[in-house]
C-alpha cells in the first residue's frame, strides 16, 4: 500500500478500498459516526484515520470497545498493522490494553509510555474520575459499537470529558446497527458530539463488490403437546393475576396480548396510585411482579424449552423459601397449580422442545460437508448454552461455551483470560463450535465462521444484525434461525425483520445528522487530505482551583453513579477514587457518607441489614452522614410509614447519624460539597474532644485511642497499628518511621511525634 506507506501503515497489510478511503477522508474533517454493514472493514477505516492523525497531529490514540475480547481483538489488529513513528518495527510498549485487573500504578505508567491505548470504557471512565491521567494529548478517540452511547453508559462520560480536556480533539464512532429509532440515533450523535454520519448499506455501489452472500433460513420447530399443556397452565396462572389487577381497577391486556409494552403500561398505573398513597397501588405492584415472573416462564417454555424452564421454576421455589422473600415470590410458590407444575418438572428427564436435536443435526451436516467450518450458536440464556454444549458432546462434537465474566447463581462465568483463550482456540480450529450468549454478538471477527445458528429469534434489530454479522465477513456464510411454531418466537421474528428494514431505510438517509457539534472549532479542523494535515494546537491545561485539603474521596463502586460525575465536573474540589471499607464517600478524616436512593433504602431495610450497615459506618467515624435520594421514601413499597419512620429514628437518634433527604444525584453532589466546606473549613463552635463510641473488641479500642490524634481517622489508625503492632510502638516511633506507613505524610507524622512527647 504505497499510497499510505508514509502514514504509518505497514505495506501490503490491508486491501485498498475506495469507500474506506473516502469515509476516512470525511472522518478527518469532523467528529463522525460511521455506519457500515459487518465485514466491510470499520476497523480498517479506524486504522487509516489513526495513521493520518499520528502522522499529522501526533499525540495518543484511544480506542474503546464494550467487551474485553473485542478490546483484545483491536489491540492485536493495530499491533500487527500500525507502524508508530514510521518505524519498521514498533516497540511493544507503544500499544497497551487496559483492563480493570491491571493495577492502577501500572496503568498510569502504561499511559505515559504508550501511543495507542485499547480499553473498555469503564476503565477509562474510572481512571479519569480518579485523576490518574488526562486526555489532553489524545488526538483521536475511537468509539466502537457506539450504539451503546445512550443514558448513563460510560461512553457518554468519556466523550464529554474528552472534549473538555483535549487540545486537539477528533472522535470516530463506529457501528453496524445504530437502531431503527431516529431519535436514538440523534441522541447518540449528541452524546458523542458527532456532526457527520457516514453510512453505507449492502446496496450502495461502492461497497456492493465487497459484500459476501449470506443465506438466511428460518427453520420451524414444532411445539410438543406436553410442553403446550405446560404453557397453558402458565397462561392460566397469568390470567388469574391479570384478573386480580382488573378487579382492582387497573386496565390490563389479555394474556395473549401481554407484551412488554402492555406490562409497562400496567406498571405506570401502579406507580401513579402508589404516589397517591392508594393501598391498591402497593397490592398491584406485588401482583405485577408475579405477572413478570410468569411471563418470563412462558417465554422460556416457548423459546428455550423445558430444561431452562425447570431450572427457573426451582429457582422461584428457592427464592420463596428465603426468609427475606418478597410477597410475590411467596404467593406464587404457594399457588396449588404452580406447586403441581414444579412437582411435574422434577420428572422431566429429557428436553421436550426439539431445538437441541435440530442443532446437533445441523452441525453434523455442516461439518460432514465442510470439515474446516467454524460454527457459532447463539442462545440468550446460560442454561440453554450449557444444554446445547451437553447435547453436542453426547453426539461426539466438541464445543465450548462463551459467556460473560459474572457469576450467576452457582455457575461461574469465564474470566477475561479464559474468554481470550477460548476465542484463540476457536480461531485456530482446535474445536469447531462456539456456543455463545450475547457477549459474543458484538464485533468478534472469526474469519472462517461460515455458519451462525440462532437458538431463538430476538426482537431487537441491533442484536439480530450483530448476530448475523458474525458470518459472511470474509466469504459466503449461512444463517439458520430456529423458530418455535405458534409461539413468541414467530412474533419476535416479524418484529425483528420489520425493525431491521426500518433501520436500513433510516441508514440510507443518515448522510448528515442535524446536530451542530460545539467541540471542534473551525480553526482546529483539518484542511484536508488523507495525506496532508497541519494544525498547531493551542495548549491548555486545566488544574483544580482548590486547596489540596478540599478533597472528597469516593468509593470505587460509586463510579457508575451520576453523583461522582457531578463531583468530577466541579473544579473547586479534588476528587479521589479508592475502595472504602465503610460508606460511599469520605470527607476529611472524620466524616463518612452513605448514599442510598429511596428505593434502595426501603429494599435494604426489608431484605438486607440496613441498620447493621449504618451502625458499622457510624461506629467507624466521628461524623456519620446518610443521604437519601428520592422524592417520596414512603411510596416505594407496601410498608407501613411508621416502620420507615422508626428506622430513621434509630439511625438518627440511637446511632447519631445525620440524615439528609435530597431529590437526585446533582443535589447529592451539592450536599457533599457543602458538607466538605463545613467539615474542612473554619470550625463553628467548640467540637467534642472525642465522640463516645461503644466498642466490642480490644482491637477497636486501640483504633479508637489512636484516632484521637488530630488528622487521623480509622483508616490511618489501622494502618499504623498493623505496621507497628502496638500503640506504644506507634507513639515511640520517629517521624521517618511513621512516614514509612502508607497514608501517613509529613503533617500527620509530625503531629503524632510532637504530641507524643509534649508536656501537658
Amino acid at each position: 500500500m504505497n499510497y499510505l506507506s508514509h502514514s504509518f501503515i505497514k505495506p501490503e497489510s490491508i486491501e485498498r478500498r475506495e469507500y474506506q478511503l473516502s469515509i476516512a477522508a470525511s472522518v478527518l474533517q469532523e467528529n463522525s459516526m460511521v455506519v457500515l454493514p459487518t465485514g466491510l472493514g470499520k476497523t480498517a477505516i479506524a486504522l487509516i484515520v489513526t495513521a493520518s492523525r499520528l502522522l499529522n497531529a501526533g499525540g495518543k490514540i484511544v480506542m474503546v470497545a464494550p467487551t474485553k475480547p473485542l478490546v483484545e481483538q483491536h489491540y492485536q489488529f493495530f499491533s500487527k498493522y500500525l507502524r508508530v513513528n514510521g518505524a519498521e518495527e514498533t516497540s511493544s510498549d507503544q500499544f497497551t490494553m487496559f483492563t480493570g485487573a491491571t493495577p492502577n500504578k501500572k496503568r498510569i505508567q502504561q499511559w505515559q509510555n504508550a501511543t495507542c491505548i485499547f480499553a473498555t470504557p469503564q476503565v477509562i471512565k474510572n481512571d479519569c474520575l480518579a485523576g490518574r491521567y488526562r486526555l489532553n494529548d489524545v488526538s483521536l478517540l475511537i468509539v466502537d459499537e457506539c450504539h451503546r452511547a445512550v443514558g448513563n453508559y460510560a461512553y457518554v462520560f468519556i466523550a464529554e470529558e474528552y472534549f473538555r480536556q483535549a487540545d486537539n480533539p477528533l472522535l470516530l464512532a463506529m457501528t453496524a446497527s445504530p437502531g431503527s429509532n431516529l431519535e436514538k440515533v440523534q441522541e447518540i450523535c449528541g452524546n458523542l458530539m458527532v456532526s457527520r454520519v457516514e453510512s453505507r448499506t449492502d446496496t450502495d455501489p461502492d461497497v456492493k463488490p465487497y459484500i459476501h452472500e449470506r443465506e438466511i433460513s428460518y427453520l420451524s420447530v414444532p411445539l410438543p403437546e406436553k410442553l403446550e399443556n405446560i404453557i397453558k397452565t402458565l397462561n392460566q396462572l397469568l390470567a388469574s393475576r391479570l384478573s386480580m389487577l382488573s378487579g382492582l381497577g387497573f386496565t390490563v391486556a389479555s394474556p395473549e396480548k401481554l407484551s412488554m409494552k402492555a406490562m409497562n403500561a400496567i406498571s405506570a398505573q401502579v406507580q401513579a396510585r402508589i404516589k397517591e398513597r392508594d393501598q391498591s397501588g402497593f397490592i398491584g405492584a406485588s401482583i405485577h411482579a408475579e405477572c413478570m415472573k410468569l411471563r418470563h416462564a412462558i417465554s422460556l417454555a416457548e423459546t428455550q424449552g423445558s430444561e431452562p424452564l425447570r431450572h427457573y421454576l426451582f429457582k422461584l421455589q428457592a427464592e420463596a423459601a428465603d426468609p427475606k422473600a418478597s410477597k410475590a415470590s411467596i404467593r406464587l410458590s404457594q399457588d396449588p397449580e404452580f406447586q403441581e407444575l414444579a412437582y411435574q418438572a422434577q420428572g422431566w428427564q429429557e428436553e421436550l422442545l426439539q431445538k437441541p436435536e435440530y442443532i446437533v443435526k445441523i452441525v453434523q451436516k455442516q461439518i460432514a460437508e465442510f470439515p474446516d467450518s467454524r460454527i457459532i450458536v447463539f442462545a440468550t440464556f446460560r442454561d440453554t448454552v450449557n444444554l446445547i454444549v451437553k447435547k453436542l458432546a453426547d453426539a461426539g462434537i466438541e464445543s465450548h461455551r462463551f459467556v460473560g465474566q459474572s457469576t450467576r447463581d452457582t455457575e461461574k462465568g469465564l474470566s477475561q483470560k479464559e474468554q481470550l483463550a477460548t476465542l484463540a482456540r476457536f480461531r485456530e480450529g482446535t474445536f469447531k463450535v462456539l456456543v455463545s450468549t450475547s457477549v459474543g454478538e458484538e464485533g468478534l471477527d472469526v474469519p472462517s465462521t461460515d455458519l451462525v445458528i440462532f437458538y431463538e429469534t430476538v426482537p431487537s434489530e441491533i442484536r439480530s444484525i450483530q448476530r448475523k454479522g458474525r458470518t459472511g465477513r470474509h466469504g459466503a456464510g449461512n444463517i439458520i434461525v430456529l423458530v418455535t411454531k405458534g409461539t413468541a418466537d414467530e412474533t419476535y421474528r416479524w418484529i425483528s425483520q420489520s425493525r431491521e428494514k426500518s433501520m436500513l431505510k433510516g441508514i440510507s438517509s443518515l448522510k448528515k445528522v442535524p446536530y451542530n457539534s460545539p467541540s471542534v472549532p473551525a480553526e482546529k479542523k483539518q484542511q484536508m487530505s488523507i495525506n496532508d494535515f497541519s494544525c498547531e494546537p493551542e495548549k491548555k491545561i486545566r488544574e483544580y482551583d482548590c486547596e489540596p485539603e478540599k478533597k472528597i474521596i469516593a468509593d470505587d463502586r460509586e463510579t457508575s453513579s451520576a453523583v461522582v460525575e457531578w463531583l468530577h465536573k466541579n473544579d473547586t474540589i479534588a476528587l479521589e477514587i479508592t475502595r472504602l471499607e465503610y460508606g460511599d464517600y469520605a470527607i476529611g478524616n472524620q466524616m463518612l457518607v452513605e448514599r442510598k436512593t429511596a428505593r434502595d433504602f426501603v429494599d435494604t431495610l426489608v431484605e438486607r441489614d440496613l441498620l447493621g450497615q449504618i451502625k458499622r459506618m457510624a461506629d467507624s467515624c466521628e461524623h456519620p452522614v446518610l443521604i437519601i435520594e428520592g422524592t417520596d421514601i414512603y411510596a416505594q413499597r407496601n410498608i407501613a410509614p411508621n416502620a420507615i419512620r422508626g428506622a430513621l429514628a434509630v439511625i438518627s437518634v440511637q446511632f447519631g447519624v445525620s440524615v439528609f433527604m435530597v431529590t437526585g444525584p446533582e443535589e447529592t453532589a451539592e450536599m457533599l460539597c457543602v458538607l466538605m466546606n463545613r467539615e474542612l473549613g473554619e470550625p463553628s463552635g467548640r467540637p467534642s474532644m472525642h465522640h463516645h463510641k461503644s466498642y466490642r473488641s480490644e482491637r477497636e479500642q486501640l483504633e479508637y485511642i489512636l484516632s484521637a490524634f488530630p488528622g487521623i481517622g480509622p483508616r490511618q489508625a489501622r494502618s499504623l497499628l498493623e505496621h507497628f503492632g502496638s500503640l506504644s510502638a506507634v507513639i515511640s516511633a520517629s517521624e521517618e518511621e511513621l512516614r514509612n506507613v502508607e497514608g501517613i505524610g509529613q503533617k500527620i507524622s509530625g503531629v503524632i511525634y510532637t504530641l507524643s512527647g509534649k508536656k501537658y
